[in-house]
């Protein structure tokens, strides 16, 4: 027997398995499982892993912040919950105020904001709060204006108090005014505060009389002629100019018309306008000085709309413990009850004096000093840059555009409306199936366009970039603006001096 190759006869031991694979081989797991050897992944899938666990690692990192940092603020004012209240007596409340955002469908954005990030720290303080927001620009002007004529017109005598309103058993009015200046106001974001402000003024400032706006604006367009039928031409007949014949003939007269209410237009005055409510001038002055009002939390707000801030709604969604603590802070603010005068603008701004000497008058600032004081008129001011550019550029052209539109159809509804009216034609198989609209129906839409179109463009002159916050003098020293407490202000300046 040769020794070279004698080993080929026979077959190659294989390695003795481990008890693991023993076993597992008669579960019917195929053997090629059994023997794979692990190796890392591929160049992609280790590029992929990467990513996606570096994502989640983020997002849960940033969800466990949020959670922590509203916990922190809840444990610091959830010792006000258990206060005992007085059975006949109730818990100290706020009004939020929020209006939409330029060019944002959802007009309820800033309330959900508050609901997100603020109510969490008044819900942890046992603090009520009432909601009052706008669905279409200058709603929310319009409501406050019209709240503080309502309270002028209460107590100078002219208006019942509405039922809601009335005292609770052993209250006064001085103890439920004092009670509501305990609580506060919220407004969120740029423009609510612009749209606060100017409902602020105009309530102060305008006359108790009640204006039916719908009732005003009908009178305004009866007269303008739109709705008024085309003047026919004169068809009648110069006997004059008949060629000659003494009696004109029956060819020469012209057609014989029917006598018709709907054929001419029929020229009535407009109705005397209803006796408006005779204010006396005492009473329907605006007042020298306003009443005490509660003090107001201003609460940071931006909303990012457009494919040109997606990048910042990406930061934002990874970095929402910002938002989370912005929001907890402001709360706190007004938990704590810590306030500060509203800083104004200077009552007046001398002009500028190029001979003047600051040696001589050590004590006055320039003139131009003045104008660099920040105020808290300038509350969310770098948010207007955020505003989608198209719809600042194009909002008053688009609301022309669609007033010139509907004007340009209207002749031709007015036209159907009137020859079905009159039966003049058969309606077509689609109009029996679908009704025209009728004359009355047509005025009634005009105005309801016309009204939203105006109530849009004098609320968008509001809170437009370049119109500033509305201000009156009667303010000063009376509005108050919630702060931080001066114990967290210590300890956020230690810290950062200690980091420093």
């Amino acid at each position: 027997m040769s020794s070279n190759g004698g080993d080929s006869n026979f077959p190659t031991l294989k390695p003795p398995q481990s008890g693991v694979k023993t076993v597992l081989q008669y579960t019917g797991i195929p053997p090629s499982w059994l023997d794979k050897r692990p190796k890392l992944p591929s160049r992609n899938w280790l590029i992929f892993l990467s990513v996606t666990s570096s994502i989640l690692g983020w997002y849960y990192y940033d969800h466990r912040e949020c959670k922590k940092i509203r916990q922190e603020y809840v444990d610091k004012v959830k010792h006000l919950a258990d206060v005992p209240l007085h059975s006949l007596d109730y818990p100290r409340k706020v009004t939020v105020y929020g209006t939409k955002w330029p060019a944002d469908e959802d007009s309820l954005r800033s309330v959900r904001y508050f609901k997100k990030y603020v109510k969490p720290i008044f819900v942890a303080a046992a603090i009520d709060y009432e909601i009052i927001s706008g669905r279409r620009y200058g709603d929310l002007a319009n409501k406050i204006a019209e709240d503080i004529k309502t309270r002028r017109r209460i107590e100078a005598g002219l208006e019942q108090a509405p039922p809601g309103s009335m005292l609770l058993p052993n209250q006064t009015v001085e103890a439920k005014r004092r009670r509501e200046l305990e609580g506060g106001i919220v407004i969120i974001g740029r423009p609510t505060f612009k749209e606060f402000m100017s409902g602020l003024k105009r309530g102060w400032t305008e006359g108790l009389e009640k204006v039916d706006k719908e009732e005003q604006l009908s009178n305004e367009l009866s007269s303008d002629g739109t709705f008024d039928e085309p003047a026919e031409e004169d068809t009648s007949v110069d006997v004059d100019a008949l060629d000659g014949e003494p009696i004109p003939t029956k060819s020469k007269l012209p057609p014989s018309k029917a006598f018709s209410p709907f054929t001419a237009p029929q020229l009535r005055a407009p109705p005397p306008p209803s006796p408006a409510n005779v204010i006396p001038t005492h009473l329907n002055t605006p007042p020298a000085s306003i009443p005490p009002m509660p003090p107001i939390l201003l609460v940071q707000f931006i909303n990012h709309i457009g494919l040109g801030q997606i990048p910042h709604m990406i930061y934002e969604f990874f970095n929402e413990r910002h938002k989370v603590r912005s929001g907890a802070e402001a709360a706190y603010k007004l938990v704590m009850g810590e306030t500060r005068p509203f800083i104004a603008p200077p009552p007046a701004l001398p002009t500028l004096d190029p001979d003047f000497d600051v040696t001589t008058s050590p004590s006055q600032p320039h003139p131009s000093e003045l104008k660099m004081i920040p105020t808290d008129l300038e509350f969310g001011g770098e948010a207007e840059s955020y505003y989608k550019q198209s719809l600042v550029n194009s909002f008053a052209s688009d609301i022309q555009k669609a007033r010139e539109e509907y004007y340009k159809s209207l002749p031709g509804k007015l036209e159907v409306a009137r020859s079905l009216a009159r039966g003049t034609r058969e309606p077509t198989k689609e109009e029996q199936s679908y009704p025209p609209p009728t004359e009355v129906e047509l005025r009634a839409e005009r105005i309801k366009k016309e009204l939203r179109w105006r109530n849009d463009e004098q609320g968008w002159d509001v809170i437009k970039p370049e119109k500033d916050v509305e201000w009156d003098e009667r303010f000063r020293g009376v509005l108050r603006v919630f702060v931080e407490p001066p114990s967290e202000r210590t300890a956020v300046n230690t810290e950062e001096t200690k980091s420093a």
